[in-house]
């Protein structure tokens, strides 16, 4: 048995274990987190925690482990990097479910309720936090150091007593940081004189109908049951339009926050001319992310929106026929944002073995080897120290194109959190739905955000 490193029970385990499922989602307002009546740290079960009070750093010991994980399909880098942990660490072993993410956003609050899982991919944090199903990794952050990282590196993995994100207890921990943008077909570019990413918005619809006239799909971009993959491309459009900090304050739940702003309503309306004038597949409302996929590396259509994740496959698989690059601004040469945020990976408030739980997660972040795997496989910037050991990249791989990104969206602080992570619900109930309406002409687009907001104040109280 691995020794838990835990803070006391934020909530009863009774009192979790009666959350419930209603409709898609829909969680019961509880106390903050941070309320407990002991400041004794106790363990699962009632077990007192021992590691960083003994001076050592948790681990996994030298007993047989099995750590139980809930993830997101569809991705190696998770299984990946398991096999290499157990080959350092065979007494460690992983059982590993797998769910597509709109399910295990759906599925959060009763499995970490009724099963909760040592590790698990999450969908959304607030509420999970704030219900007390997940274990507060405060203690693991000074034992392991993670506190001395850059803190831009763990606010979005922040809770507060009020349950908004961005200070407070530390709730997860990413395998790496990801980011969105556009994947392009260098070959099909090539038919429709696109030699280098377009600099403008302007630039870029004239690449999607040019694209269009010569018989090519602009985009075969997912949308369809419930995964509203068109939320990409809108958060990059917001992105051009309006701040990204005002993104992050309503994704941080901040006071008065709204996403029925003029700017966003002016990326909304963007996004309703490219669907007006066919830039993207005729079945996109029934296109899940696997058949997306599956059509751009075909080399069936342009551009796919997209995050640094696949950058490892494409390089595998699309060896030097794919660019990357940001939605350009409105004007050349303005501020450019993406979605770029942890692949956040919590622990259950009653995890059997969170200790080693907690040292896999640290191994990600410093180990010589995972990181290398986070960048190859996974095609994004690991977690971890500043000065910490980076593997040299091909310069003409799409993954070196992601890093320098990333590296842009840094300097011009365009860094927002997911759209869909706003509130437990808001993916399923409030972006999916009414971007699928859009694309069938149900709504229109002065209509998509006002739902959007009112999902958004039902979830929030």
């Amino acid at each position: 048995m691995s020794r838990n490193l835990q803070t006391t029970r934020r909530r009863s385990r009774s009192t979790a274990a009666t959350l419930s499922l209603t409709g898609l989602l829909a969680l019961s307002a509880c106390s903050a987190p941070g309320e407990s009546a002991t400041d004794e740290p106790s363990g699962a079960g009632g077990a007192t925690a021992s590691g960083a009070a003994s001076g050592e750093a948790p681990s996994c010991g030298t007993d047989d482990v099995v750590v139980d994980a809930y993830v997101e399909t569809g991705f190696p880098i998770f299984r990946e990097l398991t096999d290499a942990f157990t080959e350092q660490h065979p007494n460690v072993t992983f059982d590993i479910r797998e769910d597509q993410f709109a399910v295990l956003t759906q599925n959060a609050p009763r499995v970490l309720a009724d099963d909760p899982p040592d590790l698990m991919r999450l969908p959304q944090m607030s509420e999970l936090a704030s219900d007390g199903l997940l274990l507060d990794l405060d203690p693991y952050a000074e034992a392991f150091g993670w506190d001395e990282w850059p803190s831009s590196q763990l606010e979005q993995m922040r809770v507060d007593e009020n349950g908004r994100r961005g200070s407070g207890p530390l709730y997860a921990m990413g395998l790496n940081f990801s980011m969105t943008g556009v994947f392009y077909n260098k070959e099909l570019a090539a038919q429709i004189g696109m030699t280098e990413p377009p600099a403008t918005l302007d630039a870029l619809d004239g690449y999607l109908q040019a694209a269009l006239d010569a018989g090519i799909t602009p985009s075969a971009q997912f949308n369809g049951g419930a995964t509203g993959g068109l939320a990409f491309p809108l958060q990059g459009l917001m992105a051009s339009y309006g701040e990204p900090a005002e993104i992050n304050g309503w994704v941080y739940q901040e006071e008065g926050a709204t996403i029925d702003t003029s700017s966003n309503l002016q990326a909304v309306e963007h996004l309703e001319r490219w669907i007006d004038a066919g830039y993207f597949a005729d079945d996109i409302n029934s296109l899940d992310y696997s058949q997306s996929m599956a059509r751009f590396l075909g080399g069936e259509n342009l551009l796919m929106f997209n995050g640094d994740w696949e950058s490892g496959t494409f390089d595998t698989q699309m060896p030097g026929n794919v660019g990357f690059f940001l939605m350009p601004p409105v004007e050349e040469g303005g501020q450019v944002g993406a979605m770029s945020a942890p692949l956040t990976y919590g622990i259950g408030a009653g995890a059997a073995n969170a200790d080693c739980a907690a040292e896999f997660l640290n191994w990600v972040a410093t180990d010589e080897a995972a990181r290398t795997m986070a960048v190859e496989i996974g095609g994004s910037h690991p977690m971890g120290p500043v000065d910490a050991f980076m593997p040299e990249v091909d310069e003409e791989s799409v993954t070196a194109q992601t890093l320098a990104a990333g590296v842009t969206i840094g300097e011009d602080n365009g860094a927002m959190d997911f759209i869909a992570n706003a509130t437990g619900g808001i993916y399923a109930r409030g972006w999916t739905p009414n971007l699928q309406k859009l694309v069938a002409g149900e709504i229109e687009a002065a209509e998509l955000l006002p739902a959007v907001q009112a999902e958004y104040e039902s979830e929030i109280g």
